[in-house]
This record gives structure tokens, sequence and C-alpha cells, in this order.
């Protein structure tokens, strides 16, 4: 059994759940999973740590991997060979061996911590622990697994299927805001800003660039810069200001990097914003997919006026 993940919200907090059917006793697949020494050969960080309820645990990331340092955990439950479950960092992860015919079942539970920023990063988080244990499960049976060299596929499908492009909007003083966020698996601030404006030097009063715009929303004169954090600029309706959008591209050494876009509409244009919420909805798919080496190009119109019709629905 290889099962993709899934992701619920229980008591309040989003956790992943992994589930793989291993041909080997619980006794086995116990040390895979708890002893540092074998764990290295799955785990994406070295793991160092007592087998015991209350024990500190550190781990430390590989040079080339995208997180930098070392994070601290603690052991929370230990009952072998059933259970193993760790605090990682703000996170929790939870082992459970169950005894199935001459082998057992493996589930793998990931509650992730950071509130609203960690859920947005479950996309990644879910492809990352496929990977793992498709190495963990390798290990158990003397095989080797490639590494991944395409993470882009994996993770945009754990993204629609969780729903995590969608944006939300919230009333304001004469209208609403629209606001979308993208977890950008930690590039560089600097570097997503290079992408977004492509070598233009965006100033105020000035155009924005074309990266950070799209059809569908008429852009006006950049009100804001602050490189390579924000951009801002008026959107224009019948060629008059109608409101601001503003980009903002977010660091965080725990959760990675992530852009924000918001729109301001007022009251009186309430029938643009599901056309505007599913333009943006792409606009940031296809960011997220540059970022990764592909660029789509034309825009995909039919996926808008899917969107489109979505929104509708939600508003």
């Amino acid at each position: 059994m290889t099962e993709g993940a899934t992701l619920r919200t229980i008591d309040g907090q989003p956790v992943l759940r992994l589930e793989r059917r291993l041909r080997h006793s619980p006794a086995k697949v116990w040390r895979a999973v708890t002893d540092p020494a074998e764990m290295a050969h799955w785990f994406p960080a070295t793991v160092e740590a007592e087998l015991r309820p209350g024990a500190p645990m550190r781990f430390t990331f590989p040079a080339e991997a995208v997180v930098d340092g070392s994070w601290d955990g603690e052991v929370l439950e230990v009952d072998p060979p059933r259970v193993y479950m760790f605090r990682w960092n703000a996170d929790v992860l939870r082992i459970e061996l169950i005894p199935d015919g001459d082998g057992c079942r493996l589930v793998f539970t990931h509650t992730l911590g950071g509130g609203w920023v960690g859920r947005l990063g479950a996309g990644r988080t879910a492809a990352g622990w496929d990977q793992c244990l498709d190495e963990l499960m390798a290990r158990l049976n003397g095989e080797t697994v490639e590494p991944r060299s395409d993470w882009l596929t994996p993770m945009e499908r754990y993204i629609e299927e969780f729903g995590l492009g969608f944006g939300s909007t919230r009333p304001v003083a004469d209208g609403w805001e629209l606001h979308f966020a993208r977890d950008l698996v930690w590039k560089p601030p600097a570097d997503v800003w290079a992408l977004l404006v492509e070598g233009a030097e965006p100033e105020v009063g000035g155009e924005p660039p074309t990266r950070a715009t799209n059809e569908y929303v008429p852009a006006g004169r950049l009100t804001e810069v602050n490189r390579p954090r924000l951009l801002e600029y008026e959107w224009l309706h019948d060629g008059a200001p109608a409101g601001r959008v503003r980009w903002t591209i977010t660091s965080d050494d725990r959760l990675g990097v992530r852009a924000e876009v918001t729109q301001t509409v007022p009251t009186r244009l309430a029938d643009v914003r599901a056309t505007a919420m599913a333009a943006w909805h792409v606009q940031l798919e296809l960011l997220f997919a540059a970022i990764h080496g592909e660029v789509p190009c034309p825009r995909p119109k039919d996926r808008t006026e899917e969107l489109a019709k979505q929104y509708a629905d939600r508003l």
C-alpha cells in the first residue's frame, strides 16, 4: 500500500497523514524509524536523540539543504515497537506501526505548527515526506531510490488537492480586500524579487513590472517600492484608480518564504471580484512554476475562466 498524503484539521491544527504497507516486521521497522544511524538513510536531517520521553532532540540539515542550521525538538512518546512521537521545531511527528499479516502498516502523521503559514507549506511538506518514506521502504528492502529531480509536479498536485492556492476576501471600509498567499519553499527573497521584476528597476510613479500585473486587473502607477520585499501599485477601472494591488515577500527561517498579494476593491465594483481572484490565483501558480524553472506561456485563459466560476460560487 502506497497512499498519497492527506491533509485534515484536527483540534484546530493542520495534520498531514501518510501510510505505507511494509513487508517487514514491526521490530525491524522500529529500528529503522528510531535509531538515528538508520534514520540518516531516509530522514531529511541528522538526528541526535535518546529514545526516552522528555529527551531533547537536535536536527541538523546537510549543507546542500534549502534549510539552514539546526532545529531543536523533544521526544514525546516511546512505545516500542508501536509508537514513536516527537516534536520537530514547532511541529509534531508521530510514527505508528500496526502489525499486518507478515509485515506491518506504517502510519505517519505530521502536525504542522506555525498556524496558517505552516499550513500554507503543506504541499511541499507532503511531497517531501513521500520521497522520505520511499527512501525508508527502499532501505528496508535493500534497494535504492533515485533522487527526485522533479519536485514541481508533486508539489503542484498537493497544492491543488489541499486547496492551498485559493484566496480569501474580507470586508474593509467601502469594499473588500482580496488576499492570496503562496509558499515559495525557502527561495531567497532576492531571487523571488528578481523573477518578479525581470531586470526592471521599479520606482514610485513608474509602471509596475509586467510579471506583477495581469490583463484582468489593469495596472496604474507604482505607489510604494521596498526591494526585495514590497511592491504596490494602483489598479484602474475605466482608466481611473479604483484601488491598490500590493505584493509582499516574507521570509521565516522556520516556515520558509512566501509571496502574498492583496487587492482592494470598492463596493461599487463588487462584480469584478471573482475574475480578479481567478487572475491572482493563476498569477501565483505561474510564479511558483517559474521559480522552479517552468514558465508556461501564454497565460492559461481556460484555467482563469474555470476558477472565476468557482470564485463566483464562493462569494
